[in-house]
C-alpha cells in the first residue's frame, strides 16, 4: 500500500493523516478514496450542467443538516460563504426552514431533498413531479438525486471513520 499525502475532504475533516491506524484502513483501497474524491468533485464542479453550484451546495449541507453530520455541514457552509451565498439563505438552511426561501425553485428542490433524507417512500412520482413544475429538468432532477446519494454515502463514510479513528485514539 502507498500513503496518500495529499488529503482529500474527508481525510482534511476528520484530520486523517498518513500514520494513523484509521487513515492507513482507509487508503487500503486507493481506488475508493479517489473515487470518493472524484465523485465530490464531479458533482460540485462549476461546468456541471443544470443545477447551480450554489443549488447543489444549499442541498449538500440541509442534508448534512439533517442527518446530521457537523463536520460536513461546516464544510459545506464555508462552501456557501467562499462563492458569497448570502448568510440569511445559509441560515434559514441550516434552520430547514425552507417555507421562507423566496425562489420557488430552490424551496423546491430542498424540501425534496429533506424529503429523501427524512422520509425517503414519499420521495416518489408526485415529489418528482412538483420539481418538473417548478422548473428542474430531467437532467437536473437525476443531478440532485445523485447528490443526495452522494451526500448519504459521505456521511456514513466519515460517520464511519470517526468512530474508527475514536477507538484508535483510546486504545
Amino acid at each position: 500500500m502507498t500513503e496518500h499525502t495529499s488529503l482529500d475532504t474527508i481525510d482534511h475533516l476528520l484530520d486523517l493523516k498518513p500514520g494513523m491506524t484509521t487513515y492507513s484502513v482507509r487508503h487500503e483501497r486507493e481506488k475508493v478514496v479517489l473515487a470518493t474524491q472524484g465523485s465530490e468533485q464531479g458533482l460540485f464542479d462549476p461546468a456541471l450542467p443544470g443545477l447551480t453550484v450554489e443549488e447543489r451546495l444549499l442541498a449538500a449541507l440541509l442534508a448534512c443538516k439533517l442527518t446530521p453530520a457537523i463536520e460536513l455541514a461546516s464544510e459545506y457552509a464555508s462552501r456557501l460563504k467562499k462563492i458569497g451565498t448570502s448568510p440569511q439563505l445559509t441560515g434559514l438552511v441550516i434552520s430547514a426552514d425552507l417555507l421562507n426561501i423566496s425562489s420557488p425553485r430552490l424551496r423546491s428542490i430542498l424540501t425534496f431533498t429533506h424529503t429523501l433524507i427524512t422520509n425517503p417512500v414519499r420521495a416518489d412520482r408526485e415529489a418528482l413531479l412538483t420539481l418538473k413544475q417548478d422548473g428542474l429538468s430531467t437532467p437536473e432532477i437525476v443531478t440532485l438525486a445523485q447528490l443526495i446519494a452522494f451526500i448519504s454515502y459521505q456521511v456514513r463514510l466519515a460517520a464511519g471513520l470517526k468512530a474508527m479513528k475514536q477507538l484508535e485514539q483510546q486504545a
